[in-house]
């Protein structure tokens, strides 16, 4: 594992792209980057996960992969699936890439893609940037029904945490204030030290229901979801804990069959 790293896996959706979009805005505002290459950012990598959205599944969502790996002076951007292939010539009737790629091409430093039909496909897309840092592997083997990030402790943890959180509650239509709540939430899970996280990066997973996100932070090392509750004590202002309609700790499963410490809780608009 490198200094940093961005691991997003989340369902082939249209609505989910606008998701992709802020965390990697996020990352980008991490980095230093200017506004105007943020947007060239977000707009390569919009076009990128539309064409996953669009090519990649024919009747079910299913996984779409992103992952962030900053290197010396370039940040590397990949959209995986695990669908049908890419393929640049469209069959009769069916939808094209239309002018995704030269758009890509015109904006990224230089990109690939890589895959072919029925092997699923990655798409590549480098951008150059004067600091430098990430990485990332592995994919999801199963269709996600929810947003996961895995993201190593650092500057990057609340930009992006912030700007997912912000998209996902603005997308459930939560009021101002229960959005600058839900934010508040998701920095004090930023400020938790690698310490606390059985792999070391920093895990939390969010489910949109109707009106509702459920955030599930970890896996956690024995302890450290009671220091993260105690860690949300403000003298003088009560505890942040009172922002969220449930909070517990639980004992769960990680995605390799283990058992381990988790912080859930339960947002309401």
């Amino acid at each position: 594992m490198t200094a940093r790293e961005l691991r997003l896996s989340l369902p082939a959706t249209a609505e989910n792209v606008m998701v992709v979009r802020q965390a990697v805005a996020g990352v980008g505002e991490a980095l230093g980057l200017s506004s105007a290459r943020i947007g060239d950012l977000k707009t390569v990598v919009s076009e990128a996960c539309n064409n996953v959205v669009l090519h990649a599944y024919e009747n079910e969502p299913g996984p779409l992969i992103v992952t962030a790996e900053p290197g010396d002076g370039e940040l590397e951007i990949q959209i995986a699936d695990q669908g049908k292939g890419f393929r640049p010539r469209a069959s009769e009737g069916e939808a094209s890439l239309g002018l995704g790629l030269p758009l890509i091409a015109a904006l990224s430093d230089s990109f690939e893609i890589s895959g072919g039909a029925g092997q699923g496909s990655r798409t590549t897309i480098r951008f150059g940037y004067s600091p430098p840092a990430y990485s990332n592997n592995g994919t999801p083997t199963e269709a996600p029904t929810e947003l996961a990030m895995r993201i190593t402790p650092g500057e990057m943890v609340r930009p992006v945490l912030a700007r997912v959180i912000g998209a996902l509650a603005a997308r459930a239509e939560f009021s101002v204030d229960r959005l600058a709540d839900t934010v508040l939430l998701g920095d004090a899970v930023s400020a938790s030290g690698s310490g606390d996280f059985a792999d070391g990066r920093v895990g939390i997973s969010i489910k949109d229901r109707e009106g509702t996100l459920d955030v599930r932070v970890g896996p956690l090392v024995e302890g450290a979801g009671k220091r993260l509750l105690s860690e949300m004590e403000v003298p003088g202002h009560g505890s942040l804990r009172s922002l969220a309609s449930t909070m517990e700790i639980t004992k769960g499963e990680t995605p390799e069959g283990e058992q381990a410490e988790f912080l859930v809780f339960e947002v309401n608009r």
